[in-house]
């Protein structure tokens, strides 16, 4: 029971700046569009700006690793997005790779919504390097994930789940049979849960580097633009996400309603 109150505070907690984060994405994506649109700004202001926009990308990352040594479950299936965000993500964020493909949509030249300016060879060279050496990173990723899922799964974890439902079952916890079984227990769950968060802190870092990859290969200008996409992507498919989930809970209420009239 400590446990379960724990995840509720841990989520009430993540929820709340979450909430107020993504509120100051709404914002930051304000000021990149509109610095973008008046093209007003000198060369230190834009990097300014840049500068001000990663900021906030890495306060994200640093409330959610601080938390995830609380509960690094809360993160696996998070409350705050919705189901349509939660069918993007890969190991609690977004995937590198897809960065790139946004990269190359917004590489079009476009009458509304940001564009990336064309990229020179150099650039475009520099990037598509960038996305292989990702690729690669994002294939240890996944072995680690498995090695996960095999430890979850290992003969000795499963007979000692088996040990302990069963001295639950014939109400003996107190023995001191049941209290090493249940010692060995909660050490392959933390163990389990430190494999976990050092995946979930391995893709993390996967997705920062990703990021600080493509704007080191960007001016200033192409920095703005792109910051802007990835901020407007990621608003739009919240929004869209909320509104679908609202569309259903709308449907289920009213069927629950007509079943039972």
């Amino acid at each position: 029971m400590k446990d379960i109150m724990r995840n509720q505070v841990v989520e009430e907690k993540f929820v709340e700046f979450y909430e107020k984060w993504i509120t100051q994405l709404d914002e930051n994506l304000q000021l990149l569009l509109r610095a973008s649109r008046e093209q007003s700004l000198n060369e230190a202001e834009q990097q300014a700006l840049v500068s001000r926009m990663t900021t906030h990308i890495k306060e994200y990352y640093t409330v959610k690793w601080a938390m995830a040594r609380e509960d690094v479950l809360v993160f696996y299936n998070p409350v705050w997005i919705s189901t349509l965000e939660s069918g993007y993500f890969w190991y609690t964020g977004w995937k590198p790779s897809s960065v790139f493909r946004l990269v190359e949509s917004i590489k079009k030249k476009r009458e509304v919504g940001p564009r990336l300016d064309d990229l020179t060879e150099l650039q475009a060279k520099k990037i598509e390097e960038l996305r292989l050496r990702i690729r690669l990173e994002e294939e240890k990723v996944d072995r680690d994930m498995e090695r996960q899922q095999v430890t979850l799964a290992d003969r000795k974890m499963m007979e000692l789940s088996r040990l302990a439902a069963r001295f639950r079952r014939e109400g003996d916890s107190t023995s001191d049979a049941s209290k090493h079984v249940d010692g060995l227990v909660g050490i392959a769950l933390k163990s389990l849960m430190n494999g976990l968060e050092k995946v979930m802190k391995t893709a993390d870092c996967v997705r920062l580097k990703t990021m600080k990859g493509i704007l080191d290969n960007l001016n200033s200008k192409q920095s703005i633009e792109f910051l802007a996409a990835i901020f407007m992507l990621q608003l739009q498919l919240r929004q869209c996400g909320k509104k679908r989930d609202a569309n259903i809970l709308f449907l289920q209420n009213r069927y629950h309603i007509i079943w039972f009239v």
